[in-house]
Parts: structure tokens; sequence; C-alpha cells
């Protein structure tokens, strides 16, 4: 009888002992409240899971809304909810992978440090709609899912300063393009979040040096809007080491493009110099 009784303790342990695990390993996707039973389907079979895969959730224009009011117009929050997500848990220390796909407005770096700023870490995640959306609600659905998949709650004032960091920096990208405006965000924050600034003043100077020193001529108005946002980033708890080891891979794209900016440059301006060129020994030609 003691042995018996022995086991089922035992046993009763070793579930317990395995609970965590398994929520840990909990893939989960967020499927838009409207979109109809094909698309749902049709997302699904996209990110290549199964009703019988992951847990699903539903995200309701509602929620995207309590978000995005008063950051973005109306008529971009809409009324239907349709972007979705798919959030799989990565191992400790890996950091975040973004994807997308049919994602109009934002890009995968622009999700990352949103993300980040929220406070998911270590995650892959697929942002994705069955037809061309801005997708600046499926941040909602990430956070949902992610907390979830985690078990538990993210910051609020977190998630709301994350879906403001989205919006501004999609804003700023309509300007002076997508990839400076998520280098140029990232940036300041890190620079706010590692010195720890605090002061208006400080975070304005800051502000425009990092502007500057990236060849960005911004507006008083940008100026004040990032000012805002790097305000509420700096009440945060945020770690400048854990922001640099979850971004790496989306870091990694960044300084891609930029590499690939700079080839670029470098190639129009050689055959801009070999334009000048000719036409000076035109000029040379005709003035002898």
């Amino acid at each position: 009888m003691k042995r018996v009784l022995a086991c089922f303790i035992l046993f009763g342990f070793l579930i317990m002992a395995c609970q965590p695990a398994i929520a840990d390993q909990t893939d989960v996707v967020s499927l838009g409240a409207d979109l109809s039973e094909a698309h749902k389907e049709q997302m699904l079979d996209f990110f290549g899971v199964s009703e019988d895969d992951v847990l699903i959730l539903t995200v309701t224009n509602d929620e995207e809304r309590e978000y995005l009011k008063g950051l973005v117009p109306e008529k971009q929050i809409g009324t239907r909810a349709i972007s979705s997500a798919y959030v799989k848990l990565a191992p400790k220390n890996s950091g975040i992978d973004v994807k997308t796909h049919n994602i109009s407005w934002v890009t995968d770096e622009m999700y990352a440090n949103a993300m980040i700023t929220a406070g998911i870490e270590d995650a892959e995640v697929v942002a994705a709609a069955p037809f061309k959306v801005s997708g600046t609600a499926a941040l909602t659905g990430i956070m949902k899912a992610f907390e979830k998949a985690k078990g538990r709650k993210l910051s609020p004032q977190a998630k709301k300063t994350a879906n403001e960091e989205l919006v501004l920096t999609g804003e700023l990208g309509d300007k002076i393009g997508k990839d400076n405006a998520a280098k140029l965000i990232q940036d300041i924050k890190q620079d706010v979040v590692k010195q720890k600034i605090k002061s208006p003043d400080d975070i304005r100077e800051l502000i425009k040096k990092i502007a500057a020193k990236n060849d960005i001529e911004l507006t008083e108005e940008q100026i004040n809007k990032i000012l805002k946002l790097m305000e509420n980033i700096s009440k945060l708890d945020l770690n400048l080491a854990k922001i640099n080891q979850q971004l790496e891979k989306i870091n990694l794209n960044l300084d891609k493009v930029k590499e690939t900016v700079e080839e670029n440059k470098g190639l129009i301006q050689k055959v801009l110099d070999t334009i000048n060129s000719l036409f000076a020994w035109l000029r040379s030609i005709f003035s002898a």
C-alpha cells in the first residue's frame, strides 16, 4: 500500500514539474475576429498549423481600438479586425525574429522595436493578413498571443507605449524612409535607456544629435512627438543589454540594408563622376 501511495505522489510531482515546460512550449495564433471562415483557414495554412497544433485566440476591433485610438485616424483603425499573428516561444536569449505577409505599412524592424518596448522577448513572430493591410493593429494580436503563450501579462503602460512607438515610426517612415525611421527610433531609445535620460531638454538634444549623425532632418513637430515617446519609454523597466541581445537578428537585417544603400550611393557617385568628366571633356573641346 505504501508503495502504491508513493507512486501516486511521485506521479503527481512529475505532472506538476512538467506543467511549466508544457506551457512554455505553447504556440499561439491570434486571428482577427472579422475574418471569414475561408480567410481563417487561409491564415492557418499560411502559418503552417492546424487548430489541433496551436492555441487559437480571437482579437476584436474593440481590442485594437483600445491601443490605437488617438494615435491613428479612425479610418486607419477601421471597424473590422483582420490582422493575424503566429507567436512561438523561442529558447532563452535567442532574441526576437519577425516576419510579415501582406503588411504594407509596418516593417519587420518596426514590429521588433515595438515588441521590445512592450516587454516581449525570445519569440518567433509572423504577422500576416489574407490581403494587404497597414499592419498597425497586428501588434495587439502579437501581444495577446505572447501573453497567453508565456502565461503572464505585459505591463499596460508598456503595451500602450509600444503602440505609440509603432505608429510614430510608421509616420516617420513615410517622410524619411522606413529603414531610416526604424534605426533612428532604435538608436534614440537605446541611448535614453543606456544613459537613463529623463529630462525633456536632454532628450531633445539627444534626438537632434542622433538625427544629425544619421543625416536626417526632422521638423519641430516630429522632434516633439519623438520626445513624448521617449519620455514614456524612460519610465519603463528596459535594459540596454537585453534590447541589444533581443534585436540582434533584426539589427543584422538593418546593417545589410545600410550596406546596400552605401554601395548604391557609391555606384551612383561613380556614374555622376563619369558624366561630369564627360561634360568637362566636351566643354574643353568646344572652348578650344
